[in-house]
This record gives C-alpha cells, structure tokens and sequence, in this order.
C-alpha cells in the first residue's frame, strides 16, 4: 500500500564543530518520504521554489517518490540554517527563510485523496487540518509536530490529535503538552486527547509506544559517530510508516516492528549531512542493521 507524506520541502544549510554544508535537500517530508521509500511507495505532497535544484528533484524519483503532488512555484525554496554544538543534541537556528512555503497550501491530486497510509508530518495543525479534510477515508493517519505548533496554534492542535490514529512526539513536548515531567504519566494523558496509539521519542535513548497493547519501548540503534542528526526524527517516523504500509495483518500487531525499523532508518541518517547517507543505502543494509539490533536486546 501507498503512504501519503505531507510536510515542508527545504533547502537546509548545516554546520557542525567539524563541517559545513549548505543548502542540502532536506525539510520534514523530504526525510520522511525518502524514509518510506525502502518500504512502499511514496507520494509527496509539498511546495518548493523555482530554485529548487533538479538534482534534488531526480533524487526524489530515484527512491520512485511519486511527485504529483509536489508544487513548484515562483519564488524562493524554504531554507533553514542551523548550528550544532560539540555534543550533537543541542543546536541553535542560525536563519529561517520561509519564502513559497509561507503561503502553501496542500491541495492533494485526486488519486491521492485515497491513499490508505497519511503521514502528517511537522508543518502547521492547519495544514494538516486541510490534507485530512481532503482524503477518502484512510486506514491510518499518524500526525508528527513541535513545541513551535504547541506554543502558537494549541487549539488547532488539540482538534487535530481528535482526528488521527498516531501521535508523535518527542519526550519535551510531551511534558509540555501534559503538564507534567513523567512521560508516562504524560502518556495517559495524551491518550485522553483522542489519539489510540502515542510514541514519544527519546532521540537516541529511542521511543515509547502507548497503544492498546500497553507499552513499548522500543531502543536506538547505536552508533559511534554522529555527524548529522538533521531529519533523524522525521526518518524514524517515514520508516515506521512505510513498513506499516509494507506489512500484511493489523496495524497492532505490526507497530512494535515498524518502530525497530524507523528507528534504524534513522540511524542512517544521522552518518551523513542532510539525506546524504540515506540515499545511499539500501533495503539490505537495513535489514542487516535490524538484525544487529535485535540481537542486542534479546533476552
């Protein structure tokens, strides 16, 4: 089955204590739906400039990322800078130059509007609002977001969690939005809001799944080097969403296994710049690295 990737389309100009690199291919859905790709197939709905570089574009369609969907308009691409500190975890943004993606508007081509996986991935509950207004009954919408969206668009937020099946977020957010510093407790409450299944991630301590089923803590490949950690959030949740749309049997009893292989999507991603690494690997690799990590938490 096919997943539906809605998010911002960006050029990300990065600089770590070692590099620098500016304007990468990068953005929520760019992550996300490169992501996905190893699973299922991809249709990406988002807005770039006319100065969009065509190579990014040919990326895009080498991971068979279907690009009806995706705007090209007059003006400037998104483009974000940001600096990380020595430790990789903490980073400051350095320019945010939002240019066509100011005034996006998601408009879904017909044959998207059924597509039975959604990902709403991080842009303005309003928007993602709009994509959902749009669609035909889909089997699974999972919603990412930020503490930017908790901070200025609360009430949209809080009916947008009513509408989905899958929350995402990582731990801070998490207290922010529950009020409290106990992301289990936080859990509940969360759960309260609407949402059926609720992970929470925990950057490279992993991630909690909340569902039916009771809990899931589900681990982070590890790694000895960092060189990016840029859009490791956004692949963990395009992985996990495309080899749910991959996978035969109830979403349920799929998510634990989806969780494992976001999570070692992600890894890859933070071996290189941008998406530098994780369009070179391959579904092998990945399969390979999965094994690897099941081996460390068996028990």
């Amino acid at each position: 089955m096919s997943v539906l990737i809605v998010g911002s389309t960006a050029l990300d100009s990065i600089k770590t204590p070692k590099a620098e690199n500016p304007r990468l291919l990068g953005g929520s859905a760019s992550h996300a739906g490169v992501a996905a790709s190893f699973f299922a197939p991809v249709r990406l709905v988002g807005v770039v400039g006319d100065d969009f570089p065509k190579k990014y574009l040919q990326l895009y369609r080498k991971h068979g990322i279907d690009l009806d969907g995706l705007q090209i308009v007059p003006g400037k691409t998104f483009h974000w800078s940001g600096e990380y500190e020595v430790n990789m975890n903490n980073r400051r943004t350095l320019a945010t130059e939002l240019g066509v993606f100011e005034t996006f508007t998601p408009t879904l081509p017909p044959a998207h509007r059924t597509t039975p996986f959604v990902l709403l991935a991080n842009i303005a509950p309003g928007l993602q609002h709009h994509v959902l207004d749009q669609m035909d009954r889909p089997r699974f919408v999972a919603a990412d977001t930020m503490d930017l969206w908790l901070n200025i668009a609360m009430p949209d937020l809080l009916r947008l969690i009513k509408r989905i099946d899958l929350f995402v977020l990582n731990d801070s957010e998490a207290r922010q939005l529950a009020q409290t510093d106990n992301v289990f407790v936080a859990l509940r409450k969360l759960h309260q809001l609407g949402p059926r299944f609720v992970i929470i991630k925990k950057g490279e301590h992993g991630s909690i799944l909340s569902g039916p089923g009771g809990l899931f803590l589900a681990p982070a490949s590890p790694l000895t080097k960092v060189v990016d950690p840029t859009g490791a959030g956004d692949s963990f949740v395009g992985g996990m969403m495309g080899f749910l749309a991959s996978a035969k049997g109830s979403i349920e009893s799929n998510l634990r296994r989806a969780m494992i292989y976001g999570a070692v999507t992600a890894s890859f991603c933070c071996e290189g710049f941008g998406l530098t690494r994780t369009t070179r690997v391959t579904r092998a690799d990945i399969e390979k690295r999965v094994k690897e990590l099941e081996k460390l938490t068996r028990f």
